[in-house]
């Protein structure tokens, strides 16, 4: 694959995304040093300890046709309600393969990224998304749930708003806001840009995505590169053709309307934000928890949008309030 342009038209080697999940997984199991979520020591990216929450055991992959379409989901078993952990763009259930072997729960690959079906006819939006996840959870027979979201898992958000007596407990972390006021960072302009967007992704190499990566988080230099691969794995044209589409679904008024009922989620609610974040600013983790009724609010110190890859005991305060019954 090297350096290719898979916006062109090349094939994804699905065997490499396979070893990508393995190494990627490998990545997160690591012991980090310990550190309060807030502080800002450098770490080691996405570090583990080994205290465990309801010992969910072994994550299992599975594969079926929901809603009729090939989904790709990660599961493990645990106590109590599941966790549903709902990723971000470009990502896929892999980012949340240190998570789900503390708390259990369920992480699917969306429709439009990592395994998961890429259809060109599929409505790539947040009342898209949102009624694919009200079909995830009914073909598991998933009554309540808690949720966990992240960047464009926002879309979450709007599953939670339609029923929010199934949830018990929500973690937001650096998520899309579905809020008034938000403009769109640079990169997400040149996406919404028709005829840019399209060049941009079809010159987009495994080199660009690292320079591109280099201020996503606090820590100096592009994401880890376990993080990388895995991004790379399954950048295809389905992807491509997906982040564009959802991003021009949704102009700030769509955004602000997708949020309009946020305070009908009455669950216990943590904002967890990076602080450091170059495309979301911490204004909108105060308007989230504001918006939110029963929420706390944390900004994590010299961390990015992806604070647990600067601060990995961030993972640890997710578990710990998604425990806290």
């Amino acid at each position: 694959m090297g350096a290719k342009a898979v916006g062109l038209g090349q094939a994804i080697d699905r065997s490499l995304a396979d070893k990508v999940h393995d190494r990627f997984s490998q990545a997160q199991g690591g012991h980090g040093r310990k550190v309060t979520v807030g502080a800002g020591p450098e770490l080691r990216c996405a570090g583990l300890s080994s205290r465990r929450v309801g010992d969910p055991g072994a994550i299992s992959k599975h594969t079926q046709q929901i809603a009729g379409i090939p989904v790709f989901w990660r599961s493990a078993q645990a106590p109590g309600a599941p966790v549903l952990f709902v990723h971000g763009v470009p990502e896929s259930s892999d980012q949340w393969l240190g998570f789900l072997a503390r708390t259990g729960g369920l992480a699917p690959d969306l429709p439009g990224f990592g395994r998961s079906a890429k259809r060109a006819d599929w409505p790539y939006s947040i009342e898209g998304y949102r009624s694919f996840l009200t079909a995830f959870l009914d073909h598991l027979e998933v009554g309540r749930y808690r949720l966990v979201v992240h960047d464009w898992g926002g879309v979450g958000l709007a599953l939670a708003q339609a029923a929010p007596e199934r949830v018990e407990r929500l973690v937001v972390v650096n998520a899309v806001p579905l809020l008034p006021g938000y403009r769109w960072h640079r990169m997400a302009r040149i996406w919404r840009t028709r005829g840019l967007g399209e060049l941009f992704m079809g010159a987009t190499n495994r080199w660009t995505l690292r320079q591109i990566s280099r201020e996503s988080n606090a820590r100096p230099g592009p994401l880890p590169p376990e993080m990388l691969d895995s991004v790379w794995a399954h950048f295809d044209q389905g992807t491509q053709r997906a982040i564009l589409r959802l991003y021009r679904s949704a102009p700030p008024t769509v955004l602000a309307a997708a949020g309009e009922r946020l305070g009908d989620i009455e669950a216990p609610s943590l904002v967890l934000w990076g602080a450091q974040d170059p495309y979301i600013p911490t204004r909108f983790a105060h308007d989230y928890a504001e918006r939110l009724p029963n929420a706390e609010l944390e900004l994590v110190q010299d961390a990015g949008h992806w604070p647990w890859l600067d601060q990995p005991r961030v993972i640890d305060r997710v578990v710990e309030f998604l425990g806290d019954r």
